[in-house]
């Protein structure tokens, strides 16, 4: 099973311390352009085959099996997360999904996605797949897999009448433009929530919390003679959006994060944390660069401001200086 951030989230900071849809849109026309992306026994077959084969990849650690089964960010996190199992000799958990629903897109082309709602950890958390799948001879990959504790992290997606869902296209009135909120939030991240270009943002564990959190492990890494640095930016991911009953969307985006810790006495930084199997172990001399992915969801309304309900989180770079 991986392991997830909770709540807060929390910089890799911390850890060394310690040691494609984009746009706006509306309701959900009676009528969507386009044909469903997959059949809904076509999803469940391609979950299930995803389910398979990732528990097998995790057991054997064998990334050659796990780029069949996932793509871009998804795969670049899981990998990293192959090589600290490697380095900690640690098994995977083998997950169980307790309860699965899926949302399937009308398109009208290729790249053709769907998503898909999974319970774990007995019902505690809620992970929001998603499938792509590039061309008509092309496997289903999963792309992103954000997980939200508690509730489902895919409330009142709007269906037509065939049960399908739309995706958000264009640049109709919305809190937040899907196709900006990388960068909204990227910026709240870096500069805080008073920033101007974050105000669309509502306050919570991953947008304002997130940013106190990070300026708290800067602080601290001051008090110990470490200079730390961090930038935000969208990672040049295609973003996907899901309209909602209420005439808002939900969102799929990934960020990326770049931090550099700088010390002035040499050993005052270890890899740790998910840094371990990034980087040779043991003490750090001056510096440690770290590339971190955050994966997202965000419930954006029509109006008022969006809320950053979901995070899978994953160091996939350390170098030691």
């Amino acid at each position: 099973m991986r392991r997830y951030v909770r709540g807060v989230l929390t910089a890799s900071a911390l850890a060394a311390l310690s040691g494609c849809s984009g746009g706006g849109g509306s309701a959900a026309p009676a009528n969507a352009a386009g044909a469903a992306a997959v059949s809904r026994s076509q999803a469940a077959a391609v979950l299930s085959k995803y389910q398979t084969g990732v528990g097998k990849a995790q057991q054997a650690l064998d990334a050659k099996a796990l780029s069949t089964l996932e793509t871009g960010p998804q795969l670049q996190m899981d990998l990293a997360g192959f090589k600290l199992h490697q380095a900690t000799r640690r098994k995977y958990v083998p997950t169980a999904y307790t309860s699965q629903a899926f949302f399937i897109p009308r398109l009208t082309g290729f790249p053709r996605w769907f998503a898909a709602d999974v319970a774990t950890d007995k019902g505690k958390l809620h992970q929001a797949l998603l499938f792509t799948e590039q061309s008509a001879s092309a496997p289903w990959l999963l792309a992103a897999d954000p997980v939200e504790s508690g509730g489902t992290p895919l409330p009142g997606i709007a269906l037509d009448k065939d049960g399908l869902a739309t995706p958000v296209t264009g640049a109709a009135a919305l809190a937040v433009v899907p196709a900006k909120i990388a960068a909204a939030h990227a910026e709240l991240l870096t500069a805080g929530p008073k920033s101007p270009g974050a105000t669309g943002l509502a306050p919570g564990n991953q947008t304002s919390r997130a940013f106190s959190a990070l300026q708290q492990a800067r602080g601290g890494f001051g008090r110990q003679g470490v200079t730390l640095t961090t930038q935000f930016q969208p990672a040049g991911q295609p973003v996907y959006a899901l309209r909602t009953k209420d005439g808002g969307a939900v969102v799929w985006y990934v960020l990326q994060q770049r931090e550099t810790y700088a010390a002035k006495k040499p050993g005052s930084l270890s890899i740790s944390g998910d840094l371990i199997g990034l980087a040779p172990p043991g003490k750090v001399k001056k510096q440690l660069d770290t590339t971190v992915l955050i994966q997202y969801l965000a419930d954006v309304p029509a109006k008022g401001q969006a809320n950053v309900s979901g995070i899978y989180r994953k160091a996939v770079q350390a170098v030691s200086r």
